[in-house]
């Protein structure tokens, strides 16, 4: 990876809510190429997680938007969180295997513009509307998020206060992180709208979700983009900046507790050598903690900068937020990123400071 950006995090209904995906995806696609030096000719593929869009292969749309040639297709990828991280796989896999050499990966994600969902009555009733598609084919494992989180908050021994700390701690980190490095600039919003000072007395008032779950231990739904270029060892030596793909994996776990589905994909790449940062997917304070815990990883080197609990969870994009904070915060050293989905999926990626900026 040569270059990484993404756009400030905005809760839906906000700055970016009349924006399409290609309107936020275009100018973080042009801000890598030009951060990295490179011309929009030479991108061989863009791929693009999206999980809540109708449709239409966003990555086309935003490839054309962002000026790339005509040549360039486009794949759009729907794995839900992990999307975004997915798409980077795919791009080191097109580079590894010779088929491509420059290759954007990333996700686009509008809630604000997200389609109403309906599904057709198969007796000739009026459609019936569904606010998302089941993850299983089993009703008994298909659970929702949010109740998901605190059957394992409860199975743990995690407690409501804990997870308050987890997420008060997100928003500090976050409020005294200068991030503007890595935010391409949109309708004028220069840094994450949501972060706050989580005092323990607001978030004690946070309303209640599910059981130990509460609005303040949730991230919440949000738009947003974020993109990286994924390029060839020869391309990558004329880079300023480069961070080295070490090692990729997703693997799927039991669908009833997807909060702990990354954690095979971190065992399968990481063996326990040292860490200088770590980026764990905060959509629920606990699915981070449980996962730093029985992963072993340092909980002093988890996002230093803050995570989704301080900035909200664009579902396709949030797995490329991750890696943008890997390539703008890691320094010589290796990098974790991980990330869990609906339907008992776990993503995890390990890069290495290979510039030793």
């Amino acid at each position: 990876m040569i270059a990484a950006q993404r756009t400030a995090v905005v809760p839906r209904g906000g700055a970016f809510a009349r924006l399409s995906l290609e309107q936020l995806g275009a100018p973080v696609l042009l801000a890598c190429l030009q951060s990295a030096g490179i011309s929009a000719d030479a991108v061989d593929e863009v791929i693009v997680s999206n999980a809540l869009g109708a449709g239409g292969n966003p990555a086309r749309r935003v490839a054309l938007a962002a000026g790339l040639p005509e040549r360039v297709a486009g794949l759009t990828i729907d794995r839900q969180c992990a999307g975004g991280l997915d798409a980077i796989l795919l791009a080191r896999a097109l580079v590894d295997s010779g088929a491509a050499a420059i290759v954007l990966a990333g996700g686009i994600e509008s809630y604000s513009r997200r389609p109403l969902r309906l599904t057709t009555d198969p007796d000739g009733g009026p459609p019936i509307a569904y606010d998302e598609a089941a993850f299983t084919p089993w009703p008994d494992r298909n659970p929702g998020m949010a109740e998901a989180a605190d059957a394992l908050a409860r199975r743990l021994g995690i407690s409501r206060l804990a997870q308050e700390d987890w997420a008060a701690e997100s928003h500090r980190k976050a409020m005294t992180t200068n991030h503007s490095a890595e935010i391409t600039v949109l309708n004028s919003q220069a840094r994450d709208a949501f972060t706050r000072a989580l005092t323990p007395a607001i978030a004690a008032r946070a309303p209640v979700v599910n059981g130990t779950i509460t609005a303040a231990t949730a991230a919440v739904a949000a738009d947003a983009a974020a993109f990286v270029l994924v390029v060839s060892d020869r391309v990558a030596l004329r880079a300023a900046r480069s961070l080295h793909i070490l090692a990729g994996a997703t693997l799927g776990a039991d669908p009833a507790e997807p909060g702990l589905a990354p954690l095979a994909a971190i065992r399968q790449i990481w063996d326990g050598s040292p860490l200088v940062m770590a980026e764990v997917m905060e959509a629920y304070a606990v699915q981070a903690m449980a996962v730093v815990s029985a992963a072993g990883i340092d909980p002093m080197i988890v996002n230093l900068g803050g995570g989704a609990l301080a900035r909200g969870h664009p579902i396709g994009a949030s797995g490329a937020i991750l890696a943008v904070r890997l390539f703008h915060g890691l320094r010589h050293g290796r990098g974790l990123a991980a990330i869990a989905a609906a339907g008992g999926l776990g993503t995890a990626l390990l890069v290495d400071d290979a510039s030793g900026a």
